[in-house]
């Protein structure tokens, strides 16, 4: 079975078309990035729940959604809009954006520095596993000091703190070499079932990374400051993005047996993401 998702780019979009979503993309998840640090208010608190009292969303996860929907009616008033807060609307030329205001929201509530705003322009239904496909994306980690970006075609690239860097991934090697990124669900159910799956992981492999932020970890993939990354419950929001950036460096980003997705996300090279898949496989059969 293809682990491609079942949909295609327009065939009229130019590298230069392409180049402008990205762009675009940027513009978006910086602005909601300096939003979210220059206006935290000090005392920050939860504003709702989501799949469990842990899953929560602050009241700048909602702010940070707003101004990018502002912005890419401004900016791409033709293209439909997709988030995690609830944002949707149409698409007419085909073109939707996926945006995640604050992903890693458990670390921004915290004041820890691993969250990012993270904006991908997609073909397809995002609503549909596997029914999307990624022209161009950007993620934003402002505390860290990190941007990452990238087009369809065009490779992928990090700044970091005005450092312009081309991204590539980690060689391939065998899993127990490997350091590997994953993350944790809210509910109980599917925490306990990713604790079985890290009980069979663990002792072959290099270590294990967990840092709170999907998005994060699979650029980190991108630049290879992790050799791969696995995770259950991913939405299409948290991975947009970072899977243009993670497959214009070179990874594979796929699923156990189809497109990634909520079922299982996995990245890296090709060797290491099909191990660790027949690895998964096994384990959540």
């Amino acid at each position: 079975m293809s682990n491609e998702p079942a949909v295609h780019s327009p065939s009229n979009l130019s590298p230069t078309a392409l180049a402008e979503l990205e762009s675009v993309a940027l513009e978006v998840a910086r602005a909601c990035a300096r939003l979210v640090v220059d206006e935290r208010p000090e005392a920050l608190g939860v504003a709702a729940t989501k799949s469990s009292a842990t899953d929560v969303v602050t009241e700048m996860d909602r702010r940070s959604e707003e101004l990018a929907s502002t912005m890419l009616h401004e900016l791409r008033p033709g293209d439909g809009q997709y988030g995690e807060e609830g944002l949707r609307s149409g698409s007419p030329d085909g073109i939707t954006w996926v945006v995640d205001p604050i992903d890693g929201t458990v670390n921004y509530l915290y004041g820890q520095a691993s969250f990012c705003v993270s904006v991908a322009a997609v073909i397809g239904d995002p609503s549909v596993p596997g029914g999307w496909q990624p022209l161009a994306g950007a993620v934003v980690a402002p505390l860290l000091e990190e941007s990452f970006a990238a087009y369809q075609g065009g490779g992928a690239r990090r700044s970091r703190r005005g450092e312009e860097t081309t991204l590539r991934i980690s060689a391939a090697q065998g899993l127990d070499q490997c350091l590997v990124g994953t993350g944790f669900g809210y509910s109980a159910e599917r925490r306990a079932e990713q604790a079985r799956a890290l009980a069979v992981l663990l002792p072959q492999v290099r270590d294990i990374r967990r840092a709170g932020a999907a998005a994060l970890d699979l650029c980190h993939v991108a630049d290879g400051q992790l050799d791969a990354y696995y995770e259950r419950g991913v939405h299409v929001w948290d991975i947009a993005a970072a899977t243009i950036i993670c497959t214009e460096a070179g990874a594979v980003v796929r699923g156990l047996d189809a497109a990634p997705g909520e079922d299982m996300t996995i990245a890296g090279p090709a060797q290491t993401a099909n191990e660790l898949a027949d690895l998964l496989r096994d384990v959540h059969r």
